[in-house]
């Protein structure tokens, strides 16, 4: 059986045959360096909303509290017996809610005002070197984040000493970000909380008392104290 004679290339075919083997290579790259990209400006992109998102709560917070607007007394009232003893503890919801409205509508207001921003990004960065990183020329980014805010109190006690209690009123802000960037968009969420009013209870202070301060389970601290003076 004959084999088929070939003839050898010709100049002009191993020009295509390279060309399409360069098409592919650069092609791969292409694809390759867009996902790094991709990923590379999300992240930075997230990490960079994130700061600038808690910068915007903590300022809208510290302002809040520094005109006055948090003030315990406002929020909390106190039920006592005959003898002056704090029996109940009593919420105005009202002022709760109106606080929490003009918080989150302070946060959307300031987060509106930075909503574009540029992000400036070394070309040593997008290389994924750690040698390279910050190195470079840069180039700039245009990205737009948009946002949700969402406030709420909580109560939390926590003993102070013989028959008292510390009781704080925590603010908790969550922020939900949605950011525009050229191609594609990503998000992130920054959780923040802020101890914005507190006061001591005091009670009377009881005859005797057993202090349980060994690390263990308390169960098993009562039943070594109740075994041992029993």
């Amino acid at each position: 059986m004959r084999r088929r004679y070939r003839p050898p290339m010709t100049g002009a075919q191993r020009v295509r045959v390279f060309c399409f083997f360069l098409a592919v290579v650069l092609i791969t790259l292409g694809v390759v360096g867009t996902v790094h990209l991709r990923c590379l400006l999300g992240n930075l992109a997230e990490t960079a909303v994130s700061n600038m998102v808690g910068q915007v709560v903590t300022e809208a917070v510290s302002d809040t509290i520094a005109n006055g607007d948090i003030r315990y007394e406002r929020l909390i009232s106190f039920e006592k017996d005959n003898n002056g003893d704090i029996t109940a503890l009593h919420s105005n919801m009202a002022e709760f809610n109106r606080l929490q409205a003009g918080i989150t509508q302070e946060v959307l207001t300031r987060l509106g005002e930075v909503a574009e921003r540029d992000l400036v990004i070394p070309l040593g960065t997008l290389t994924g070197s750690a040698l390279l990183a910050g190195r470079g020329p840069s180039f700039t980014v245009r990205m737009q984040s948009v946002g949700s805010c969402s406030a709420r109190f909580e109560n939390r006690f926590s003993q102070a000493g013989i028959n008292q209690t510390t009781h704080r009123i925590i603010l908790c802000v969550e922020v939900n970000m949605s950011i525009l960037l050229p191609g594609f968009q990503t998000s992130t969420q920054v959780d923040a909380s802020f101890s914005v009013a507190e006061t001591v209870i005091v009670g009377d202070v009881p005859e005797s008392y057993t202090y349980f301060d060994s690390g263990n389970p308390i169960e098993e601290d009562a039943l070594d104290y109740t075994m041992n003076n029993g």
